[in-house]
């Protein structure tokens, strides 16, 4: 027997315990979670940012300069997504994840210690900027690490599952932390205090992302499908040729299309949420006119109902298909997103109010519940962090925009869910499109 033939069937690895397992999962939750958290703060604080960083003339000019800056960050994140899932795809997702969590957590806490344009002019802007820069990057990477860690870690028969309590569940927990963050400081900097230095203690709590996740990751271990993908390599090391490139092979003829459905659905998806979730703070305050108290626990609300369309859906998809799932969402997007806004814009009292909340959260983190386990699904494990981050950032950059053009069409708050009617609208046959043209890819990730 000569050595190719014994090196030719590398033994399979150790199943991992269902200590590791959980803890996978839970790093992959808490990972995209926490960073979620950093990223809502600025929604949460959009008015108040808008006015000492973007100062206009008009109110809502200033408000699309703080939503700008909240693009900036998702427009960079796809370079992070290349540079840590490249990492994550030859190295491993767990020395991505911890690095990338550790470096938003520290550059949010530092917008706490940025002078405003009163002080200084608008160098502010510059800097604030710059620091939105800063973040994106490492805001990417997490999203290569976390989005792909857990659903590597888990049995196939949870995977959707995971997709939507990641994807999905992530970010209500990101927004259930940043809400609650909020009504503490609301309480603790009512009124004209909030916009003192309240808003500041809001930027420094994102010091606490970095503190669960050194807790988190200290016992995480690395996924065990991309653990088998180093052992086939070391066996097979001089009979076949080694990606040099995750991203370089990502845009080659074989992979193109899926990549390019993959962002059609990504945006649908993304586009969705920046609509619904990521804007309700601003609709609850400038066209309903909550209090900050009011708004916070309907926000809450709104995060809870978000994750249990996400968990649902993810979990659905698991029985019936990924493809089925976003065509089902897809035509109730088309009827419930405009009949939704409209209702939010028209309703006086808080029991309609809250009602249209949750349940446009409830419909847009459904919509892309399974969306996580399909990028997975899509691209083979030696590319997998790469793709699924560059797709899924490159889809939520695009949709992440649309805020700031909601805010730049309504010429008022009074305009404002009749614009977002329209841009929902819009977003949504885009998202069918992508899932007319998509393939199934149920039971794809375990293929190499």
């Amino acid at each position: 027997m000569d050595a190719t033939t014994t090196m030719a069937a590398p033994a399979a690895l150790p199943k991992p315990t269902t200590r590791q397992t959980a803890t996978a999962a839970l790093a992959s939750l808490f990972g995209w979670g926490l960073d979620l958290f950093d990223l809502f703060i600025l929604l949460y604080v959009a008015p108040v940012v808008g006015a000492l960083f973007f100062p206009a003339d008009k109110p809502m000019l200033s408000l699309a300069g703080a939503y700008a800056s909240f693009a900036v960050t998702l427009l960079i994140r796809p370079l992070g997504s290349a540079l840590f899932g490249t990492y994550a795809d030859r190295f491993g997702r767990r020395r991505a994840l911890m690095v990338a969590v550790m470096g938003v957590g520290l550059s949010t806490a530092a917008f706490g210690l940025l002078p405003t344009v009163g002080q200084i002019g608008w160098l502010a802007t510059a800097i604030f900027l710059a620091f939105r820069l800063i973040q994106g990057i490492f805001v990417g990477g997490v999203v290569a690490a976390s989005h792909t860690i857990g659903t590597e870690s888990v049995p196939e028969r949870w995977r959707g599952l995971m997709s939507g309590s990641v994807g999905g569940g992530g970010a209500a927990i990101g927004g259930l932390l940043a809400s609650l963050v909020f009504s503490i400081v609301s309480l603790l900097a009512p009124g004209e205090a909030f916009a003192a230095w309240g808003w500041r203690v809001m930027f420094f709590s994102g010091l606490l992302t970095s503190v669960v996740g050194l807790i988190l990751f200290r016992n995480l271990e690395e996924s065990p499908i991309f653990r088998q993908l180093q052992a086939d390599k070391a066996a097979r090391r001089g009979e076949t040729p080694v990606v040099a490139s995750p991203v370089r092979a990502l845009f080659s003829a074989e992979h193109a299309r899926n990549f390019v459905l993959a962002v059609l659905l990504s945006f649908g998806g993304g586009a969705a949420y920046y609509l619904t979730s990521g804007y309700l703070p601003t609709v609850l305050k400038l066209v309903n006119g909550l209090p900050n108290a009011t708004a916070s626990l309907m926000l809450i609300g709104a995060s809870v109902a978000a994750a249990i369309g996400a968990c649902g859906m993810g979990e659905l998809s698991q029985h019936i298909g990924r493809r089925r799932c976003f065509l089902l969402m897809g035509a109730v997007r088309l009827v419930a997103f405009p009949v939704l806004f409209l209702a939010l814009g028209q309703a006086t009292d808080a029991v309609t109010i809250g009602i249209c909340a949750l349940l446009l959260a409830f419909v847009a983190n459904a919509s892309y519940g399974p969306l996580l386990i399909f990028l997975n699904e899509t691209f083979p494990t030696a590319l997998r962090a790469t793709g699924t981050g560059l797709s899924w950032n490159i889809g939520f950059a695009l949709g992440g925009m649309l805020p700031t053009l909601v805010s730049l069409t309504a010429d008022g708050p009074g305009q404002i869910t009749m614009v977002l009617a329209i841009f929902s609208t819009v977003v949504t046959l885009v998202y069918l499109v992508g899932a007319f043209l998509m393939p199934e890819t149920r039971g794809n990730l375990d293929r190499g």
